[in-house]
């Protein structure tokens, strides 16, 4: 059997490469710093496929279900209310109403308040979406699925069900659950007067998407709605890509206007700013922004939404073009000629510097 794509005979070259180097190692004279140095790169390889095993199960078997079902009864008992308290935002004959769902995570309701027609995005707990819904009194007629993971898919069949003529959006490269119109980058899926674009973002996932609510029908601010892709002063792991695929999916963000929106997958924002303060102590907007938050967070207000210009003057993931950044962290060793390659490896680096930080 392959190995991420690996021919067989490739992954047994491999094999008897690495068990020859076993052998030099533990053979030289220093074998005590071998054993060591032998030891360790056997953990660094047993924890990338212990993780590539345990993904693979939890996104492609049944076992994900249930692990699922388990964080949604847990997170129902923790949080009968929800994780936080949000705020909706209403535009003109528009709402955009966060529902906090699980431990962290957000799901969305986008709402023409004239035709009382609803689109949920990334429903994860179908029964607090539900809730939503005839609390708001409206018909829904659409879900926009980011992506497959289970937190964030979790409710597309028990919504789709309830309601009929419902329409499952996302990704054909997903594997989302109950998909049953498959989008491609710039499809976009009307819904009365809301006009919302996909947009193609791998990285996170292969066939992550995007959502981005159209402002010019309501003259408000557009609205991003962008799964595990970007959260405030963070981005999402990439799981099913490279560094060159997330920053290019980044970039697609950067292009957007600054006034747009950003309503996250999840509730990030305290830990992320955090973060970005140890690669980059003198950010003055970063500073401010973790004041708010901090307060927000005491009461358990959530921390959405941010805009997109804000974002680029504190999240280190948006900034890895940034003079600044760049000296403190550093490209890491390699060719560096090819811009978009050295922000690649910087992007690369502060993901496991962030992890680093997290792990303390």
């Amino acid at each position: 059997m392959a190995w991420r794509g690996w021919p067989a005979q490739c992954l047994w070259v491999a094999s008897c490469g690495l068990l020859l180097l076993a052998l030099v190692l533990l053979l030289s004279p220093r074998s005590c710093r071998a054993r060591r140095t032998l030891r360790g790169l056997f953990m660094a390889r047993s924890k990338r496929l212990l993780f590539r095993i345990g993904y693979s199960l939890y996104t492609r078997t049944w076992l994900g279900y249930l692990f699922y079902r388990q964080q949604l009864r847990r997170a129902r008992n923790r949080y009968p209310k929800g994780h936080s308290r949000t705020q909706p935002r209403l535009f003109n004959g528009v709402k955009v109403l966060p529902i906090p769902v699980l431990s962290d995570n957000y799901s969305y309701l986008i709402i023409d308040t004239q035709a009382r027609l609803a689109v949920a995005v990334d429903p994860s707990d179908p029964q607090a979406v539900q809730a939503s819904i005839e609390k708001e009194g409206v018909t829904l007629v659409a879900i926009l699925c980011t992506h497959k993971h289970w937190d964030h898919s979790g409710g597309n069949r028990d919504l789709s069900r309830r309601h009929q003529d419902c329409r499952v959006y996302g990704s054909p490269q997903d594997g989302i659950p109950h998909l049953t119109h498959p989008l491609c980058h710039q499809d976009v899926v009307s819904v009365g007067r809301l006009q919302i674009r996909a947009l193609a973002t791998p990285g996170h996932t292969q066939g992550h998407l995007v959502y981005l609510l159209d402002g010019e029908p309501y003259k408000g601010p557009s609205c991003l709605f962008s799964g595990d892709l970007l959260f405030l002063s963070g981005c999402g792991r990439t799981f099913e890509g490279t560094a060159e695929t997330m920053l290019s999916s980044l970039d697609t963000v950067l292009g957007l206007e600054d006034d747009t929106l950003l309503w996250p997958g999840h509730e990030y924002a305290e830990e992320n700013l955090g973060f970005a303060g140890v690669v980059e102590p003198e950010n003055l907007a970063r500073e401010r922004k973790m004041q708010w938050v901090q307060r927000q967070r005491m009461e358990r207000k959530s921390t959405c939404p941010s805009t997109l210009g804000e974002e680029r003057s504190y999240n280190p993931f948006l900034r890895t073009h940034c003079l600044v950044l760049q000296e403190t962290v550093g490209p890491g060793p390699g060719p560096t000629e090819d811009d978009s390659y050295s922000r690649a490896q910087l992007l690369e680096k502060l993901r496991r510097l962030k992890d680093l930080h997290k792990s303390k």
